[in-house]
């Protein structure tokens, strides 16, 4: 009897699972379209991100270009020691740290700014033509911006030379002095992404009930107040989040950018980790020592990342992935 009993339970449990199956088959055939669409970026993913990972190999070895990965002595951590000790990669890892500081401390509460003053502009036309002017420099390729900046702060010649010579004052190598290169990184960095950057909070701000300003304006609270206490802690969650994600790419000081502006001269404040991978590599053909400072700066990047997931849960309630 208690056979008669089990035979249509285990029936029943095997028939629903064939129907979730059929069922997925057929969800699966009916977005057929979006499937196919799907490929070309996981082909990329495959061939450009992941079958590369095998090269990591070259940090263990004392790579040969004409050896090969087969026929290169196997050398195991020597150049993961080669790093600890090397006072160079000390200075470029301290140079990535400060820049990379520098940028989060004085460039990331400016998209915030921007986005909060752009939401108070009640005139269209005005909101439209100042969103596309400081939207347009993300556009430019830093090789285009260096130019520009290079010609504007010139010595001989240069606008801003010329408007402190004319207050007295004596001509400053920008691109020459250590001392003032950073600031020129940040500034650079802040005149072509901070408008670009906003667009993210000015979407979290569209996202605000109105009503909640409807209601302040009844009980009397001005545009600075509805600001303060509506708008502004409407985006804190957003504000948090790009902070943790920033915060991942610490180590990500803006290689593109510092490699169109910098020389030999300022490599004491300028040179940093993705420089100097790219000149231990590809300039000094040191493969396994670059590719051992590329994994360094990918597992800090990943412990960052991890980390801010983590801090994510507990301040906002929401994971990051």
């Amino acid at each position: 009897m208690s056979r008669t009993l089990v035979e249509p339970e285990h029936q029943t449990v095997h028939t629903k699972a064939k129907k979730v199956s059929s069922g997925r088959f057929k969800l699966f055939l009916s977005n057929i379209d979006l499937y196919i669409l799907l490929v070309p970026g996981l082909l990329f993913l495959l061939l450009f991100k992941y079958a590369p990972m095998y090269g990591i190999v070259i940090a263990f070895q004392d790579f040969n270009i004409f050896d090969g990965f087969a026929g290169s002595k196997w050398v195991g951590l020597a150049q993961f020691e080669k790093l600890v000790r090397s006072e160079e990669f000390y200075q470029v890892f301290i140079n990535t740290l400060m820049i990379s500081l520098y940028k989060i401390v004085l460039l990331f509460p400016i998209p915030i700014l921007i986005a909060l003053f752009l939401n108070e502009v009640r005139r269209a036309w005005f909101k439209k033509t100042v969103q596309t002017i400081i939207f347009l420099p993300h556009f430019l390729s830093w090789v285009i911006i260096s130019g520009l900046f290079i010609n504007i702060l010139s010595p001989s010649g240069g606008l801003v030379n010329n408007v402190i010579q004319a207050f007295g004052g004596t001509p400053i190598s920008f691109f020459l002095d250590n001392s003032f290169f950073r600031s020129v990184i940040v500034f650079t960095a802040g005149w072509k992404e901070s408008g670009w950057n906003a667009i993210i909070f000015i979407a979290a701000i569209a996202g605000i009930e109105q009503e909640q300003y409807e209601a302040a304006a009844i009980d009397g609270a001005g545009r600075i107040k509805q600001m303060l206490h509506i708008t502004l802690p409407g985006i804190v969650p957003t504000i948090i989040l790009i902070f943790i994600l920033r915060l991942g790419y610490l180590l990500e000081a803006g290689t593109e950018q510092i490699l169109t502006m910098y020389n030999s001269v300022v490599y004491q404040s300028g040179d940093v980790i993705g420089t100097f991978v790219y000149r231990q590599g590809l300039g000094q053909q040191d493969y396994s020592f670059s590719t051992a400072v590329g994994i360094f700066n990918s597992v800090v990047g990943f412990i960052l990342i991890v980390g801010g997931n983590e801090l994510s849960k507990k301040l906002i309630k929401r994971s990051i992935w």
